[in-house]
């Protein structure tokens, strides 16, 4: 497993790339769909072989420094394995909290898991090609017991129950997946939904303006994507934030400031701005989406260290058609559990 260190993270020049869902617009029923929950973390894929194991982000970056404790979980896989699922903190409450997560490699506050929802090679043998719903049969058997690794249950059929449950429980979402669908490594499928709860947006940080006030470090970060190779506006947010968020994002940003702006175009923003490198992406929760392409009501929810610049390239818009429509049998069902 080689790999290449820059500064304080270790970046890997070999890794899986995990499958993508498509987002969509509303939940649905369909026999031929299983439902799990979309968790708010990191999604991470796990490599154990021979007791060495790799746990990386979708790009590559190592988590090992950060989340030892379920590396140790995974040496107790008794199979050379490779795994896709998702890295959670969840606080006080039991819910996820993805300022925890963010925090956790400084803190160690919170409940850590790692939830694994897939399994794609088993002692060698890539099982990409089998139906999830054998892959899952198979990444259950092999799970230790461990309460850093979760499986990743499912529903079947029931979306639209599976989905206010998840709602009542103020949770992100669900993801739909297709029950015989194979895995494509890389690549975003509509064999895979995402259904949201909460609208979240993965934005860069172009600036930020001066705090107002009793308010210290800054006031607002500039936000923005990039869109066929350029850096497009998409709004800014002042809100969000506590006195460490503010203090620590703080530091981050000040070996990225730059004299000019990042972007091709004025941007509509009537205070004096700090530019910086577009470098930083963080998560922001928003209400919806305007014409113009800016974002309501953004909320500041954390920075995403598993996420390049690159990868914040489009805005989180549902299709407005869900592919899982064909053919599906709407009925009356029993309530959806959240299973965990």
């Amino acid at each position: 497993m080689k790999s290449v260190r820059s500064k304080d993270k270790v970046k890997l020049t070999k890794f899986h790339r995990p499958m993508l869902a498509t987002l969509t617009d509303e939940p649905f029923d369909n026999a031929d769909w299983i439902f799990e929950i979309k968790w708010d973390g990191y999604r991470a894929i796990a490599e154990v072989k021979k007791s060495d194991v790799a746990l990386y982000s979708r790009n590559g970056l190592s988590f090992l420094s950060l989340y030892p404790a379920i590396a140790e979980a995974l040496k107790k896989i008794r199979h050379d394995v490779v795994l896709d699922g998702e890295i959670v903190v969840f606080n006080e409450s039991n819910k996820p909290d993805f300022q925890k997560l963010q925090q956790y490699g400084e803190l160690r506050k919170g409940t850590l898991v790692y939830y694994v929802f897939d399994c794609l090679m088993i002692d060698g043998k890539p099982i990409i090609s089998q139906p999830l719903l054998e892959r899952k049969r198979l990444l259950k058997q092999l799970l230790p017991e461990s309460p850093m690794l979760r499986f990743a249950e499912h529903v079947a059929e029931e979306g639209i129950n599976f989905f206010n449950a998840a709602r009542e429980m103020d949770l992100e979402g669900i993801i739909a997946k297709r029950a015989l669908s194979q895995y494509y490594p890389g690549k975003r499928s509509t064999d895979w939904l995402k259904i949201k709860n909460h609208n979240i947006q993965e934005a860069i940080i172009a600036g930020y303006t001066e705090p107002r006030g009793s308010r210290t470090n800054f006031g607002a970060l500039i936000l923005a994507i990039r869109e066929k190779g350029k850096l497009k506006y998409i709004g800014h947010t002042g809100t969000g934030f506590n006195q460490k968020t503010l203090t620590d994002l703080y530091k981050k940003l000040q070996p990225l400031k730059k004299s000019t702006s990042p972007f091709d175009v004025k941007v509509p923003v009537n205070t004096p701005v700090t530019w910086v490198d577009p470098k930083l992406v963080c998560n922001i929760k928003f209400t919806e989406i305007t014409q113009g392409g800016i974002l309501r009501h953004p909320v500041f929810m954390g920075l995403r260290i598993d996420k390049s610049a690159a990868e914040a390239d489009h805005l989180e818009s549902p299709r407005h058609m869900t592919p899982a429509r064909k053919n599906t049998r709407l009925k009356k069902s029993k309530k959806g559990q959240i299973l965990s």
